[in-house]
């Protein structure tokens, strides 16, 4: 395909390619947080949905007999935890913006029923009419941040999730200097 692209990326041995703190096996393991960086950012600089292949060069040459198909599953596990990780994340924003959205709808209608009851006893004068436009300010305070959840906040991490569900399914090519 003429337009599509490869993501790059030198190590010298396979340890470099996993987080050295983890000690899970290396197919559960995490990737090292400089080479994911690397890989994601390699991906934000052209267009993602062009990046078809995921090439890894080692120095060295093979050190497990299945070293290719460990690696390439590590790699696109890591990377589906990730969109696991960003899509609860996701589910957790949109409840906490639902449960936001009940509390900030209640208290603007608390509020506006309040200016209206306050101008009923008390009539229409200054002194009610900047009560009740406060009271109905304080209730559109109170939907400020669902609305910034609903109108901004999603986006983000719905791009990251999409970027790291991609990398999970990406072609991974492993690459070893022989040595000669």
């Amino acid at each position: 395909m003429p337009n599509t692209r490869v993501v790059e990326l030198r190590l010298r041995e396979l340890g470099q390619l996993f987080d050295p703190l983890d000690p899970s096996s290396p197919e559960e393991r995490d990737l090292n947080h400089r080479v994911e960086e690397f890989i994601v950012e390699s991906l934000k600089e052209v267009f993602a949905n062009e990046v078809r292949e995921l090439v890894v060069h080692f120095d060295q040459p093979k050190t497990m007999p299945d070293e290719e198909r460990i690696v390439v599953n590590a790699i696109r596990a890591y990377f589906a935890r990730r969109a696991k990780y960003f899509q609860l994340s996701l589910h957790k924003l949109i409840r906490r913006g639902l449960i936001s959205l009940g509390i900030g709808l209640a208290f603007l209608v608390v509020f506006f029923l309040t200016g209206r009851i306050l101008v009923h006893l008390m009539g229409e004068n200054t002194f009610t009419t900047v009560l009740t436009e406060s009271l109905i300010i304080g209730g559109w305070v109170a939907m400020w941040r669902p609305l910034e959840i609903f109108l901004y906040d999603w986006w983000p991490i719905f791009g990251e999730r999409r970027l790291y569900d991609r990398l999970s399914r990406i072609q991974v090519r492993i690459d070893y200097d022989e040595p000669s």
